[in-house]
């Protein structure tokens, strides 16, 4: 049984680069994920009021993956909503559906002047950062955002764990999302230690919520 009292540090195979027709099949397992295991709901109840009372609502979404979470909010929204998802990988790119801006690009090295979008949005993308670099991330993340920075990760726990190991074997297509996803859950964050980051961040006004089954999704508005 591993250690979950702290996050793990290890690499996960995506970022370590693997094959793209792995990428491919570990992408449509995400996909799953976010469909059934609360990433789609998350988000939404989350990020829906910020952007519904404005006319042209904008959001950046990093780490977009094959972006299909932004998607789903752009149907509740209608097309005044305009979306644009960043990624480092050109495979992840090519499988976001139409209707998406794509930006090929380093989160390390945004390319975007601040306050560029209402909404700026990181779902299972934080955790593969190690605890150094989360606090440098969170604040020029929330630098772009002219609402609110919104968070929408795994909660480190056993009970995820246990339930991945036995299930994940089953549920994905992709050995790599097997891997990555058990790996995932040993690298997510507790409560208090993403609070501890956005505080260090000089965002200390978080809104922090466990949401079901095992996400957090923390909230981050300006107030001026």
């Amino acid at each position: 049984m591993p250690d979950l009292s702290a996050r793990a540090t290890d690499p996960e195979l995506l970022d370590e680069g693997v094959p793209d027709d792995e990428a491919i099949r570990s992408l449509g397992d995400l996909r799953f994920v976010n469909r059934w295991l609360g990433g789609r709901r998350s988000l939404r109840r989350a990020v829906t009021p910020l952007l519904s009372g404005l006319e042209r609502p904008t959001l950046l979404d990093v780490g977009c993956g094959s972006a299909d979470l932004p998607h789903l909010l752009r149907a509740d929204l209608g097309q005044r909503l305009r979306v644009v998802g960043l990624d480092i990988k050109l495979v992840h790119l090519r499988e976001t559906p139409p209707g998406i801006e794509r930006v090929l690009g380093d989160v390390r090295r945004l390319p975007f002047r601040a306050r560029s979008f209402d909404v700026v949005t990181a779902s299972l993308f934080l955790h593969h950062f190690d605890t150094a670099e989360v606090a440098p991330l969170l604040a020029s993340l929330f630098a772009l955002a002219r609402r609110a920075l919104v968070v929408n990760d795994l909660h480190r726990a056993l009970v995820p764990y246990l339930f991945g190991r036995a299930t994940f074997p089953v549920l994905f297509r992709s050995p790599v999302s097997v891997a990555d996803g058990l790996l995932s859950i040993r690298r997510a964050f507790r409560p208090a230690e993403l609070q501890e980051a956005f505080t260090e961040a000089g965002l200390p006004s978080v809104t922090i919520q466990r949401s079901f089954p095992y996400r957090l999704v923390a909230v981050a508005q300006r107030t001026a």
